[in-house]
Parts: structure tokens; sequence; C-alpha cells
């Protein structure tokens, strides 16, 4: 190592939630920890245009804790900016990170199209971030390596990749690089979790990167969701209208659909059509089928629940939908409303005061979610602003990242004191209450780093 110094970029996910890019920089080595795209607000969304303050060719090696888009949709940008090395993660997280990646540069493709059919972008032409041609060259990198096994990366550097709960395949990051212990939090799962099991929990930490995005605020139990879940179906059927559930298609869709089904077959919510609008969750499904050491779910419960939904795959079939009438539960991604099918159920359905449409996650600062939440009584969807009139709900303690007791009680199995904590992932509140808590409970001192900033290790 050129003068035993270590240089860590806060490259996304540093003073914000999305956007997760934190860079090791060993000196001769340069190892990547995650690789997403900012989500949310525009300013953010922007900076997914630039190229980012290093040089993408001397990175050596990508590695990933799992594969939301928000720590892997950066990815086919990076390839494009010649990037060239492995992208390592765990078997499930490059199955899923293919999914949503092909997802998103067919999202991303469909909407500059649209875009300039209908000539609302500002650009002409409008172009994708990346499309599928990108995405079909970045998969060739792809390398899916063993949970919980110690993997030499180079001289002196070697990686293990821990359960994490959170969505299938998710893990936390141990980086060893010459004796330092970097721990990687990446997203933390819940401790009780319908679907996956409990994270582990890292024993040796010396500089502790630790995700804050529920920081301060706690959960309620999953079990005391479903009862309001279950009430929010009748009101909604009396009123006559449909009941329309924005959802990642990781995890979160396959959850509503569990309890959706376990609410019927209980007969506590009238039978009526139920559909899973999301290719991607559809694919996911079938990655839930493959992966029995990852999540609770048995082989038979599965197939039983998917029985009784409708699964949508073609674009021909939501066109249609959409402007059925009927009542019905609706789950379609995005889960914050940043994309997706969703958009196409609220472009005709947004004016019925008798639907309902039901938030069941984290709604970062600048989505279209977020700003239903808080009152908003337009959206604007491909580029033409719909008058809202739906009823909006959230229900919470269905999320699946850990909030501030889970996160806190996330570290409580290490030994030592860790020399450097970086608090990140996480809005301003959050992640200063993550910091007083940390301070208050084990007397450590953390930082929260701002984006593109360099904290220099010895």
């Amino acid at each position: 190592m050129k003068n035993n110094k270590i240089n860590i970029h806060f490259l996304g996910a540093a003073g914000t939630v999305t956007g997760s890019k934190y860079l090791v920089d060993t000196g001769n080595k340069k190892i990547l920890i995650d690789c997403g795209l900012f989500q949310g607000l525009k300013e953010l969304r922007l900076k997914n245009w630039e190229y980012p303050p290093v040089e993408v060719s001397e990175i050596d090696m990508v590695l990933l804790t799992h594969g939301h888009l928000d720590h892997t949709g950066y990815l086919p940008r990076l390839v494009k900016q010649g990037f060239k090395g492995p992208i390592y993660g765990t078997n499930p997280t490059m199955d899923i990170a293919k999914i949503i990646l092909n997802d998103s540069g067919k999202i991303q493709e469909q909407e500059a199209e649209r875009a300039n059919k209908e000539g609302y972008s500002k650009h002409s032409p409008a172009e994708p971030l990346y499309d599928l041609k990108d995405v079909e060259k970045t998969i060739p990198y792809f390398k899916g390596i063993p949970q919980a096994q110690w993997i030499p990366l180079f001289d002196g550097i070697s990686a293990r990749f821990q359960y994490n709960g959170h969505i299938l395949g998710a893990t936390y990051i141990e980086l060893d690089v010459h004796g330092k212990r970097f721990v990687f939090s990446g997203d933390i799962g819940r401790t009780n979790d319908l679907l996956l099991y409990p994270p582990l929990k890292p024993k040796k930490a010396d500089v502790l990167f630790i995700e804050s995005t529920y920081g301060g605020r706690f959960h309620p139990d999953e079990v005391d969701a479903i009862p309001q879940i279950e009430k929010l179906v009748k009101d909604t059927f009396d009123r006559g209208g449909s009941l329309f559930v924005p959802s990642f298609s990781v995890e979160r869709a396959q959850l509503m659909m569990l309890i959706f089904w376990k609410l019927l077959k209980e007969n506590k919510i009238p039978k009526v059509q139920m559909i899973m609008d999301s290719p991607m969750g559809a694919s996911v499904l079938e990655l839930f089928h493959r992966t029995r050491d990852w999540h609770r779910l048995e082989d038979n419960e599965c197939d039983e629940m998917c029985s009784h939904f409708t699964v949508v795959k073609s674009y021909r079939e939501t066109m249609e939908l959409r402007n059925d009438d009927k009542p019905k539960i609706v789950i379609a991604g995005s889960g914050m409303l940043t994309g997706g099918r969703m958009l196409n159920y609220l472009e005709t359905q947004a004016q019925n005061p008798n639907n309902t449409l039901l938030f069941v996650g984290y709604q970062a600062e600048g989505t279209r979610g977020r700003k239903l939440l808080e009152g908003e009584k337009e959206l604007k969807v491909y580029g033409k602003w719909v008058p809202f009139k739906m009823q909006v709900a959230e229900v919470e303690g269905l999320s699946a990242h850990a909030d501030h007791a889970e996160l806190m009680d996330w570290m409580s199995k290490i030994k030592n004191k860790p020399e450097r904590i970086f608090i990140v992932h996480g809005e301003k509140e959050g992640a200063e209450a993550l910091q007083k808590g940390i301070k208050e409970t084990y007397g450590w001192d953390a930082q929260i780093p701002q984006l593109y900033t360099i904290e220099e290790l010895d």
C-alpha cells in the first residue's frame, strides 16, 4: 500500500438514502462497494448523468450487498464509462440484479420513446440513461459467490458476504484489507420478517459503514399491520373502489401477495380479482422457488399463493386492466412511484375517490409517493398533470429495513471499539438520530459523511 493510507470516496448514499457507492482505495487497488442509481429529488437524479469524480477505468472490482436498484442500477453506466472488472455478489443477488437491470433498461427505453413521441422532454431527442444493450454488456462481468465464506480478492485483501435479511440474497460485506476489517452494512433486514430469516450480526469492525434509513423511527410489528390492511380492503370494496399497492418488485410484492392470500384463505376479505402486475416481480417469484435456503416459504405455499393471483406479464394486459373499474387489488411497481406499471393505473384511476392508494414502504424525499403522502392533489404522469382524488393510506411495519432499535441491536455483537463509524444511506434526521443512539448506547463516536467527500484512514 502506498504510504499505508486508505482513502474512502463517498460517491452515493451519503447525506441521502439513494445511490449507494463507496470506493475503497487501498493505494494499489480500488474496490467499489455497491453501484446504485440516485432516485427521488431531481437534483439527485441528475447526478446519474454526471461522470463520477473518480477514474472509472481504474476501479478493479465491484462488490454488491444486494440487488436493489439503488445499490446496482448504475452498473451499466459504469461499464459504459470504462469499467472492466468483476462484479461480485451472492447468487440470488446476481439473479435479482439481472432482473432489475433489464427492467430498468426497458423502462428507460420506453420512457425516452414516449417522451419523444409526446414531446414532454426538455431534451431533443430524449435518451435513456442506458438501454437493454448496455445491460447486456454488463451481465458478463457478474460473478456469483457463496455466502459466509472468505473469498480472496487480492494479496492481503479478502471479503465475506453474510446473510442480512432485507431481500433475497442480501448481505452485509466484511472486507479485510491487510488485517483491517471494514464492514458495510448494506440494507439491514427485520428481526421478525414474515418471509425472511433474521440478519446475522458482525463480531468485529475496525471501520463500520451503517445504513440509517429508519434511524430514530420504530416500526410496529408486521402482525399489527395485517388487521389494518384487512380493514382498508373492506372499506375500499364497500365504496365500490379498488385497492392499488405500489410495491418494490423484490420481496415487498411477494410479501403483499402472501398477506392478501392469507387474508383471503381465512375469509377475512372478499374474493375479488387480485393482480400482481410486474414482470420483474413475476421473475422474482420464480427465484423464490430456487432459493429455499434464503427464505421461510415452502414450495407448496408459494404455488398456492400464486394460483390466487393474475400475474400480468404483457404491457397490453396492463393497458386493458387499467381501464377496468371493477373492484380489485393491484400490486405493481414501483414502490415509490418513481416509474413502473403503477403509473399506468394511476393515469386512469387517480381521479376516482372510491379507490385507495396504499403505501407499504419507505417513500424517499422528492418521490411521487412522498408528495402524495404529504397531501399533493395532482400527479405528474408521463409529462401530464392528473388530478389526484384517491384515498391515501400508509401501513407501517412492513418495511424490509430495520428500524432504529433493530439497527442498534445489529451492532450489539461487535466486540471491539470501531476506529471509525460512518453513518450512510439516510436522510439528515435519521442519520443524526442514529448517531445520537450509537453514542448513548455504545459510547462510540460516529460521523455523517456528505456526498463526494473523501476520508483518509491509516
